[in-house]
């Protein structure tokens, strides 16, 4: 029988080689290329961390053969070539490898750019594997950058294009790098800069460490292969390739730790059935795996396919300490911790569900309106963790998880690379937990980013600030059109409140099924009082048998503001009255999210809610009153005080690049970092009281009522439960403020 199949494979040095020579041809009927920029980032990866990444299937190739099949060269090769295999399986990784090594002049597959590979040298010595591996489009900064190897080693930025520039390309590359950071070093030991000279010699052993690294990767990465003979028959190796494309089945990282763990007696996928049903709300297929993630991530911090294998019982880690040193560790001593730990994972997860879907807690009443569902295991361990805090602290912790929350759903910051964010999320979130004074960036992000949301083009649900929105009004207690008490959740779903039959004909680009134009209401509701009517026809019905207060107050719960409601009645409803109904309902929508998510008041009650915001707009009104009295000159602040919000404004830099230290001269921004007790010292200060006592009279009085609204407001902020005597006399020092600030500024030398 002639040798039909020849097993093979091939260093990716020689791969890289062939590829730059034109020898891999695609058939017609093979798919286009489609993998997306950070699809080709994680195939780095897997290459550089020695991983395998399956075999090609190769049918060596003859001109009679690659003219049957239409062959075509690898997208973004423009050389002539020397064809000799034809690529059955494998097209997409192929393609990736010579994409990210030779730098083809051609963008991605629907991208307007070309896009780089890199690897951050100093985070990969740090064995930040999730965070090592990057991709950029090619901006006027990284055509820079590719054409100035010195920029590139001060950067520790490694192009993977050096790979595939030529055979002493590389070898020259980190010879480079390497003297470059030996030179530092010595330079900073002779301008006598020990610390400097310490960190550059660093940088010079992670460079060699590195080009040891490559060196091994590019002669001895082994890449399989299948080699179909030149003699097969067409309709054989069409054959063969369907076979390989319908039958073949995906192995997750799941398949592969159970089949790990089955030599130590331990079958995983008996563990899964038993806890299967206690998770079966969230409709995924990745739920075992999001298991293993919680044990890792709170067993190690970190939760990739690499840190899962981590938790086999017995195995050992490297880890590499602070100062430099090797050691290995052992996660999981044995089979009875790992079940241990994996208990506790869905325990964990079961909670995390059930503070999720709870209409009061995050309002994901069902799965389908769950903003993100790769969130979960991140979101888990966070509750696991917090319920191993001090108990005085737990209610601290859980305001911040909800903040990150809110933030990480409305900047989709769980639709890129899931794992990393994982991690890092869940190590900062750790440490804020721990210190105010280490809030993620993300949390800054947020607030300057949330009123860019584009809320009119979210139509469709699913996506994470579409179910965001629709949690925030089940969070409102959005109450039932009909009977105005707050539904059973299981009946609600997003409705149009609009007609979406109407919208078909009268609103073009599919507005009409924005989350702007769609509530939460039940399918009674929805057939009973809206059905198909326009609402200058339904809500007249409703004002007519309940009153127009009662019908705008339950209209309100749903962020559908007086003016809303207004434009809503007009006689006749036209597209421009569509558009300003959706216009201000965005707007009602975008307050809602500062007033509810960025200042925190989602965790009070409702009379509590508006208390607070009372109290915001008197710390406004203090800080003008500070603004005019001292005439906007920023010198007259008390030394002490100056300093500290010095330090405040200097921290706020450090974790936001894009913030410029000139715009924080002008006192009015300066107070923007004063707390209320901040303000107090200023207004009945030794020095500056007689330029307040006009207006406030008596400095005892006043410092009396800063500590009856500082108390109440702390309370509020820091989420601690108000007794009635701090809530009515806060009230009262509320009362007493809005009193005097309402009042006319008195005229210079007037008694007050």
């Amino acid at each position: 029988m002639k040798d039909a199949q020849k097993p093979d494979h091939i260093s990716l040095n020689t791969l890289i080689g062939r590829l730059r020579e034109g020898r891999y041809v695609i058939p017609d009927f093979q798919r286009e290329f489609e993998w997306r920029p950070w699809d080709i980032r994680d195939l780095m990866r897997s290459i550089f961390l020695d991983y395998y990444i399956g075999s090609l299937l190769l049918w060596k190739g003859t001109k009679k053969n690659f003219d049957a099949l239409s062959c075509e060269k690898i997208y973004g090769y423009s050389g002539s070539g020397s064809p000799e295999y034809i690529v059955l399986d494998g097209q997409q990784r192929l393609t990736a490898m010579h994409y990210a090594f030779l730098s083809p002049d051609r963008p991605l597959p629907n991208r307007a750019n070309r896009f780089v590979y890199f690897i951050h040298i100093d985070k990969f010595a740090e064995e930040m594997f999730d965070e090592a591996f990057g991709y950029d489009s090619l901006s006027k900064r990284w055509s820079k950058l590719l054409k100035n190897r010195e920029a590139q080693f001060a950067d520790h930025i490694f192009p993977l294009s050096v790979m595939g520039a030529g055979s002493w390309d590389l070898p020259n590359w980190m010879q480079g790098y390497e003297q470059y950071w030996k030179d530092k070093a010595e330079q900073a030991r002779a301008a006598g800069k020990a610390d400097d000279a310490q960190a550059a010699k660093a940088h010079g052993v992670n460079a060699r460490e590195f080009g040891e690294h490559l060196k091994g990767i590019t002669e001895q990465y082994q890449i399989s292969y299948i080699e179909l003979d030149r003699d097969l028959e067409v309709d054989k190796v069409c054959d063969i390739f369907t076979q390989i494309n319908s039958k073949g089945v995906r192995l997750d990282v799941f398949d592969l730790i159970n089949a790990l763990l089955k030599p130590k007696g331990l079958p995983l996928k008996h563990l899964w059935r038993e806890a299967a049903p206690r998770l079966e709300f969230v409709d995924t297929e990745k739920m075992n795996v999001y298991i293993l993630q919680v044990m890792s991530i709170l067993r190690q911090s970190y939760c990739s396919p690499k840190y899962l294998y981590f938790l086999l019982p017995g195995q050992e880690k490297p880890v590499r300490d602070p100062d430099g040193t090797r050691r290995k560790e052992i996660l999981v001593a044995n089979i009875d911790e790992f079940r241990t730990r994996w208990t506790a994972s869905v325990a964990a997860l079961e909670k995390a569900i059930t503070v999720l879907r709870h209409p009061q807690e995050f309002g994901a009443i069902s799965s389908n309106y769950l903003p993100y569902v790769s969130i979960l295991p991140v979101f888990a361990a966070l509750q696991a963790h917090v319920d191993a805090v001090p108990a005085h602290r737990q209610l601290t912790a859980q305001r911040k998880i909800r903040h990150w929350y809110w933030a990480s759903v409305f900047i989709n910051r769980y639709s890129g690379s899931v794992e990393s964010t994982s991690a890092r999320d869940f190590l900062d979130m750790k440490a804020w937990i721990e210190d105010d004074a280490a809030e993620p960036a993300l949390i800054a992000d947020f607030a300057s980013r949330f009123r860019t949301l584009d809320l009119r083009g979210e139509t469709k649900r699913g996506t994470s600030v579409y179910n965001g929105i629709f949690n925030l009004l089940v969070l409102q207690g959005a109450r039932d059109w009909m009977k105005g008490s707050v539904p059973q959740y299981g009946d609600l779903d997003d409705h149009h409140i609009v007609p979406a039959s109407w919208g078909a004909k009268n609103i073009k680009g599919g507005l009409i099924h924005s989350i702007l134009n769609r509530t939460p209401l039940t399918a009674d509701t929805n057939r009973r009082v809206i059905n198909e009517d326009l609402p200058n026809k339904y809500l007249p019905v409703l004002i007519r048998e309940n009153g127009e207060p009662t019908v705008r107050a339950i209209l309100e719960t749903h962020f559908i503001s007086a003016k809303a409601f207004a434009t809503l009645l007009r006689d006749p409803f036209g597209p421009e009255d569509f558009e300003a109904f959706i216009a201000e309902r965005q707007k009602t929508i975008q307050e809602a999210i500062e007033n509810l998510l960025i200042k925190g008041r989602i965790d009070l009650p409702v009379q509590l809610r508006e208390t607070d915001e009372q109290i915001e707009q008197i710390e406004l009104g203090l800080r003008a009153e500070v603004v005019a009295a001292l005439a906007g000159d920023a010198r007259l602040l008390p030394p002490g005080l100056a300093q500290k919000v010095d330090e405040r404004i200097g921290q706020a830099l450090k974790k936001n690049a894009a913030l410029d230290p000139e715009q924080f001269r002008p006192l009015e921004r300066r107070l923007e970092y004063f707390d209320l007790r901040d303000v107090q010292e200023v207004m009945t200060g030794k020095a500056l009281w007689p330029r307040f006592e006009a207006r406030f009279a008596n400095k005892d009085v006043v410092t009396g009522k800063f500590n009856q609204l500082a108390e109440l407001r702390n309370s509020l902020r820091h989420s601690r439960s108000v007794d009635e005597i701090t809530r009515k006399e806060g009230e009262a020092a509320v009362l007493w403020f809005s009193q005097v600030l309402s009042k006319p500024k008195p005229v210079a030398g007037a008694s007050a």
